[in-house]
């Protein structure tokens, strides 16, 4: 009879336990969508012909997502290309959930747009890292992509 009731005892430990190691490892798995701040998309490769155009310059841009809970004040963070293009934020406040473009080109900054105001472009075609940096130094994000082909569009999801 102990084997019988201990059966079903144990089989419910079991079951407790792999649900609480089940339970430690649910944050890990919901971790794929950054919190706080970091890039989402990049569109390194604009559509169409590279002609240094504005049209063009403003096609390639780079996105940055406030995941987090609070907006931030954007002073002083910068976003550099492995090359060192660096672009400098000015009084810039990002709210909660919400999601700044940063354009290669020459513009009118409003909001959720800021224009890097460069005659040239910033992210190579053929691989590049976008880093954010914060205000102190640290690296905030990182993202990184290979070769503009037809299949990925020059673009990059870096969530």
């Amino acid at each position: 009879m102990r084997i019988r009731t201990a059966a079903p005892i144990a089989l419910a430990a079991a079951t407790a336990l792999a649900g609480s190691l089940l339970a430690t490892a649910a944050p890990a798995t919901a971790a794929a969508h950054q919190g706080g701040l970091h890039f989402g998309l990049v569109q390194y490769d604009g559509p169409g012909k590279d002609d240094r155009s504005n049209k063009s310059l403003n096609a390639e841009w780079v996105n940055i997502h406030n995941n987090g809970k609070k907006k931030v004040q954007l002073k002083g963070f910068k976003v550099k290309d492995n090359t060192g293009y660096t672009y400098t934020f000015g009084s810039y406040t990002i709210g909660a959930g919400k999601t700044v473009k940063l354009r290669t080109g020459k513009g009118k900054n409003v909001a959720g747009t800021v224009y890097w105001n460069r005659g040239s472009y910033v992210w190579n075609n053929t691989g590049d890292k976008a880093r954010l940096i914060k205000p102190n130094g640290k690296l905030q994000d990182s993202c990184s992509w290979k070769k503009s082909t037809p299949a990925n569009q020059g673009k990059k999801n870096c969530h």
